[in-house]
């Protein structure tokens, strides 16, 4: 039996990643706009499909790949002159920094990364030690957070508005401001909390506009062929952060005081600023911007829903978010409760963890392309690496797993951000990016409760177990559907003397029967 004519193109939503998906838009945007094409030099327009320059890997079947037909999406202005967008396939863990722009960016945020994780530690502290109460560090960060669940969408729609570069010069500026002013009333002994309040929902402000341009500008400065590699060192850079910061954070609180920690943040932004204004502009992959009009916020809304390769992502994330990260509530409870360990075991988990998330980081850097298939697999080990944890017998057993744990869980993220984007039209792109890092971020303080309740009426071994049951379902109950999409199904068999599950193209009399 033979596959039928659609299946090619239908299965490559799932066997090969959002380079040789074709899945269809909704009615307002040609459905052939749907990868991220940078600026030609007078060439295609930016709704252009580069699927050969994303994911060039050869397929089992030639077929699979689905054919790509250039043109441009509806109400989408063609690109500005600049590279080409066939960029070479990654070639190394970090052949995105050899793009000169991306390397400014990349060195300003590991300082100014830096500087963010101090600037949460400090204040953190400084909100315990004006209050005494751990209800009000929950509500300084439940303040950080809001803005995001509140406006993110509307941040997306002003992204796609904007040009760029100059945005991050304001958003980063803001959040330097916000800083130093948190270090002058700390230093001259005038902060009282309602100062650390203020300042947490002025950065929440600030990120919603400045995360998705972020998010946005990567692909503006590498193009599609490096997006994967870039996204992957960003998320390696960001945990690295996570492993320096707290520490400097730390030795600065107990030494010479919080505000200098507040103090060293607003200074740190200086090099994201100079690096962002060191850039040469010509060299940038850039689409002309969204003009301003009516109704640009539902049209986002309804390009994400009528496309199952932008949908489903988003949803697993959302619920991995949600359910699955919830770490600061079980790791203290199996530090405190579990283990009787005490504040040197959390800080052990933690950094094991930040160590698997940045191996996780190198290791997709390293893969080069972002395939659904792997987003799959690795929500599912996540979810399974967490009720195995939730079962160890021992503090170390239990220790070690959080490096597996941390690699599955930046897997995901990074894939589904590289997928996401790269399946993104770019005049869409903004708005959907906004939507994909409000579902993600947002969905731990609405979890939160949830999954703190079920900790303390059953037990940290019972709350992080749940929290794995429900991402590995998530995830499977996904793939399941994306499969279906792409007109494939599980296979079920032994390779080698041990048991292999594979997706497979379904056969025309399979898609009869299941027709009928």
């Amino acid at each position: 039996m033979t596959p039928t004519s659609t299946t090619p193109r239908r299965r490559a939503l799932l066997s090969t990643g959002p380079g040789a998906h074709s899945a269809p838009a909704p009615a307002t945007h040609d459905s052939s706009a749907t990868h991220d094409s940078p600026a030609t030099a007078g060439t295609s327009p930016a709704g252009a499909d580069p699927a050969p320059a994303v994911d060039p890997a050869p397929v089992e079947d030639p077929a699979q790949a689905a054919p790509t037909t250039p043109s441009a999406a509806a109400g989408t202005a063609p690109a500005t002159a600049g590279p080409s967008p066939r960029t070479p396939r990654p070639s190394s863990m970090f052949s995105s920094l050899k793009v000169r722009n991306y390397r400014l960016f990349f060195l300003g945020q590991v300082v100014s990364n830096t500087g963010t994780w101090m600037q949460r530690i400090a204040q953190d502290w400084l909100v315990l030690s004006l209050t005494g109460s751990s209800a009000a560090v929950g509500i300084t960060t439940a303040l950080q957070f809001l803005p995001m669940l509140l406006f993110g969408l509307y941040g997306g729609v002003l992204v796609d508005r904007l040009p760029k570069r100059p945005t991050l010069l304001v958003t980063q500026a803001a959040m330097a401001l916000t800083g130093l002013a948190l270090a002058f009333l700390t230093l001259s002994g005038h902060v009282q909390v309602w100062h650390v309040y203020l300042a947490a929902f002025a950065v929440g402000l600030a990120t919603v506009v400045d995360n998705p341009a972020r998010q946005s500008f990567v692909s503006e400065m590498v193009g599609p062929g490096q997006l994967q590699n870039a996204v992957s060192l960003n998320s390696a850079n960001f945990q690295s952060a996570r492993l320096v910061g707290p520490a400097v954070a730390g030795l600065l609180i107990t030494g010479v005081g919080t505000g200098w920690a507040f103090l060293l943040n607003g200074l740190s932004f200086v090099a994201p600023i100079a690096g962002l204004l060191l850039m040469r502009a010509r060299e940038l992959h850039v689409v002309q911007r969204t003009p301003r009009g009516k109704g640009q916020l539902r049209e986002g809304l309804r390009y994400v829903a009528g496309r199952p390769d932008l949908i489903w992502p988003i949803v697993l994330v959302g619920f991995i978010g949600t359910f699955g990260f919830n770490f600061p509530v079980w790791l203290s409870a199996y530090a405190d409760d579990t283990f009787h360990a005490g504040a040197g075991a959390y800080s052990l988990f933690n950094t094991l963890m930040a160590l698997g998330s940045l191996a996780g980081a190198l290791l997709a850097a390293r893969r080069g392309t972002a395939r659904l298939r792997v987003l799959i697999a690795a929500a599912i080990a996540f979810g399974a690496l967490e009720v195995v944890a939730a079962t160890a017998p021992s503090l170390w057993l239990f220790a070690l797993l959080m490096v597996p744990i941390g690699i599955a869980g930046l897997t995901v993220n990074v894939t589904a951000n590289t997928s996401v984007q790269m399946a993104t039209d770019p005049a869409m792109r903004g708005r959907v990016m906004a939507l994909f890092m409000m579902v993600f971020m947002g969905g731990s303080p609405l979890g939160a409760p949830l999954v703190g309740w079920v900790t303390d009426a059953y037990g940290p071994r019972i709350g992080f177990a749940l929290g794995g049951l429900v991402s590995m379902a998530a995830a499977t109950t996904i793939g399941l559907v994306l499969a279906r999409l792409g007109g494939l199904r599980v296979s079920l068999g032994w390779h080698r003397g041990a048991p292999r599950v594979r997706f497979v193209p379904r056969t025309r009399t399979e898609e009869h029967l299941a027709t009928v």
